[in-house]
């Protein structure tokens, strides 16, 4: 069974960072958070990719899409979501 973004028992990774970057993480969140801090982050940058690969396609069957309908494209994508209680699968 497939796990979707956000979902399923935690794994552990390896993480290279650079050190300043470690560094502005744990003095925001502390170490105890670093590693939810860190796939927060992750989960938000792939819901992001998600979305505008939602929009490229449907860009490139409708065509442009304006500012304003893809911020309201990002509301009702994270709403929807957000009521459902998981986001799809990245890919």
């Amino acid at each position: 069974m497939g796990y979707s973004i956000g979902e399923g028992p935690a794994t552990r990774v390896s993480l290279s960072l650079p050190e300043g970057t470690a560094a502005a993480i744990r003095s925001r969140v502390g170490k105890r958070e670093f590693s939810a801090f860190i796939a927060e982050s992750v989960e938000r940058e792939l819901r992001g990719q998600i979305l505008d690969e939602y929009l490229a396609d449907y860009e490139s069957r409708k065509g442009p899409v304006s500012e304003q309908a893809r911020q309201q494209a990002r509301q009702v994508f994270d709403e929807v979501f957000a009521e459902e209680g998981e986001w799809p699968a990245a890919g």
